[in-house]
């Protein structure tokens, strides 16, 4: 039955609060009419239990119940630690 969760790739834009990173996902697709690519970005607000990931990391995120007025995504794994220059930069 966990197979039927949707799971997003993205990158951990603030990890401010307790518990709780904010992960932005980039999607991509083509204008209909005009064939170009157009990138699209939305935030999610992520559970993460052990405040193990920082500004600047890749992470999978995965569907989960809701665990408060915004936050329905759950942290499955990170994939990519940050350095602390790459979190400076952006």
């Amino acid at each position: 039955m966990t197979n039927l969760r949707r799971r997003l790739t993205g990158k951990v834009v603030s990890d401010k609060m307790d518990k709780t990173v904010m992960v932005e996902v980039v999607s991509t697709k083509i204008h209909p009419l005009y064939q170009k690519v157009i990138r699209s970005t939305k935030r999610y607000m992520a559970h993460d239990e052990k405040n193990a990931a920082q500004i600047g990391d890749g992470v999978q995120i995965v569907e989960a119940r809701p665990l408060s007025k915004r936050k329905r995504w759950a942290i499955e794994t990170i994939l990519k630690k940050s350095t602390a220059a790459e979190a400076i930069e952006d």
